[in-house]
This record gives C-alpha cells, sequence and structure tokens, in this order.
C-alpha cells in the first residue's frame, strides 16, 4: 500500500475535524478527495503530509509511519498546497535547481523535468511574471522534483482556463501511471476526467469511497415506446427500484446494478411486441451524487 489510513482522529478542542477515517490507496491510482468546505479535507492532507499530528489514529507512506519517521515520509511524498509559495523573484530554473540543491537531487534531471511539465518557453522567465496556469506548472515541477512515489495535490486546477486546464489535467494523468495521486477538488468534473477513485469526506467521516467504474450503479435507462405501458407492467425486469413516466411514452427506468440494462429492456420490448423509439442509459453524475451525501 502507498498509503494507509488506520481510524485518524483529530480534534481540535472539542471540535472532531477527522472522526476516524481509515482508507488505503494502491500505487497507480488518482484518487480524488471531495467535501464540502470544512469536511476535513485539508486536515487529512495535512496529516499525511507530517504537518500536523493526528489526536488518534496510525497513518502510513510507502511504510513509514507518519508520526516516527517524518523524514522519510517527506522523501516519498510530492505536496502542491492550495496556496501554492512560489518565490515570485526568482526565474522558474533557478527555483528549480534552488529546490534540487535543497534534495539533493541530481541537477541535470532539472531540464527533463522542465520539459516534462511543459515549462520549456518559460524556463528563463521570473516566476511573478507567469499565468496562474504556468505557476501551477512550477509547483508541481517542485512537487515531482525528488522523484516521490506519493503525490498530494491540494486544489491544483484551481483558477485555470480551460487550455491550463486541459494541460494539468493530462500531465496529472500522466504522472499517475506511475505513481500515487491523492487530489483534492471542489471541481466534479475534473475527478470524473481524470480520477479512478473517489473518496468523500463530510462532517469529517468517509460517505463515499468508490471506484470511478462502480458510480455506473444507480444507473438510468431512458426509454420510449410505441405504445404507454402501466408501471406495474416492468416488474418483471431484473433489479429495477424504480419506474417514471415522463410523458407519453417515454420512461425513465431506475436500476440498482453494475451491469448495462439496455440490452435487458430492449428484449423486455421484443417480447411484448413493442417497438423501441429511443433507448440511452443516464447514470447519476458525481455533482448530483454529492450533494445527496453532503446535504
Amino acid at each position: 500500500m502507498s498509503i494507509q489510513v488506520d481510524n485518524i482522529v483529530k480534534k481540535y478542542g472539542e471540535q472532531e475535524a477527522l472522526k476516524s477515517i481509515s482508507f488505503s490507496l494502491n500505487k497507480g491510482e488518482i484518487v480524488g478527495l471531495l467535501g464540502p468546505n470544512g469536511a476535513g479535507k485539508s486536515t487529512l492532507m495535512k496529516i499525511l503530509t507530517t504537518y500536523i499530528k493526528p489526536t488518534s489514529g496510525k497513518a502510513t507512506v510507502n511504510g513509514y509511519d507518519i508520526d516516527e519517521e517524518t523524514i522519510k515520509v517527506r522523501q516519498n511524498i510530492g505536496y502542491l498546497p492550495e496556496h501554492n509559495p512560489l518565490y515570485l523573484d526568482m526565474y522558474v530554473r533557478e527555483y528549480l535547481l534552488y529546490n534540487a540543491s535543497i534534495y539533493k537531487v541530481d541537477k541535470d534531471k532539472i531540464e527533463g523535468l522542465i520539459e516534462q511539465t511543459g515549462l520549456s518557453s518559460h524556463a528563463n522567465k521570473k516566476i511573478g511574471e507567469l499565468s496562474k496556469g504556468f505557476r501551477q506548472r512550477v509547483g508541481l515541477a517542485a512537487a515531482l522534483l525528488h522523484d516521490p512515489e506519493v503525490l498530494i495535490l491540494d486544489e491544483p486546477t484551481t483558477g485555470l482556463d480551460p487550455n491550463q486546464l486541459i494541460d494539468i489535467r493530462e500531465l496529472i494523468k500522466k504522472v499517475g501511471k506511475e505513481k500515487t495521486v491523492l487530489l483534492s477538488t471542489h471541481i466534479m468534473q475534473e475527478v470524473e476526467a481524470m480520477c479512478d477513485r473517489v473518496i468523500i469526506l463530510h462532517q469529517g467521516s468517509i460517505v463515499l469511497d468508490k471506484k470511478m467504474d462502480a458510480l455506473i450503479q444507480n444507473q438510468i435507462i431512458e426509454v420510449e415506446f410505441d405504445f404507454r405501458l402501466e408501471e406495474v407492467a416492468f416488474k418483471q425486469l431484473p433489479h429495477l427500484v424504480k419506474v417514471e413516466s415522463l410523458s407519453g411514452q417515454l420512461h425513465q427506468l431506475h436500476f440498482d446494478t453494475e451491469e448495462d440494462m439496455r440490452a435487458v429492456v430492449y428484449d423486455f420490448a421484443k417480447e411484448q411486441g413493442l417497438r423501441t423509439l429511443q433507448l440511452h442509459q443516464k447514470s447519476p453524475t458525481l455533482e448530483k451524487l454529492f450533494i445527496e451525501l453532503t446535504q
């Protein structure tokens, strides 16, 4: 396990920010950490990066204990905080060389990292002259500098324009093939585009931990026949949990299964002697699921 979290509790006085959190992340996973403001996302990230200590519980990063082996943990983590702390008066290459000297990283690797993060055309510019998107690239380059096994990214795409979003998204996906990435964001579409798995926090507890592929459960099939059926006629369909009659012969069928039910519905219509005028699958969006779990 790249990250193992066991019953982590964090209290600020009487307030319990994290309530016995447990989960594990494997190498090669890109995991989205979601939650409303105050859910405990930043607290969890600060604990995993050893900036603060938990009140109780244990966690390891690449097998290193966050309480007892803090230096080893930091050596194995690349961290991009929400407010990217950069020296604005330094040039991009100069800043990365400076960080390389701190980590005792071979400076010959800098040029390859500059190219990997798309900074070649801006390497000789001052960081203060860069757009938000390119400053995020510099932050990612600094996080990747010592080739960590784990990347922890707090709001890495906030404030970027659509083109910058695409570039940073592709970079994170590329990096995530070889490393473990835990990223916090409020942008549901970014999680859907980048992540293999999603964890949702609410009031200090995990309310969802699922693979993105598994979110096809509770799928909705929207189907229109050439004849209106009564709701009772649909009850023979397996995994059916609800039928909504929208208008005329148009129905929404709600199923609780990972199986794609379109073929089943089509065969059902054929058996009933109905012509299918339209049929398509509508999975609940992550945003809708988020709202349901955190309201």
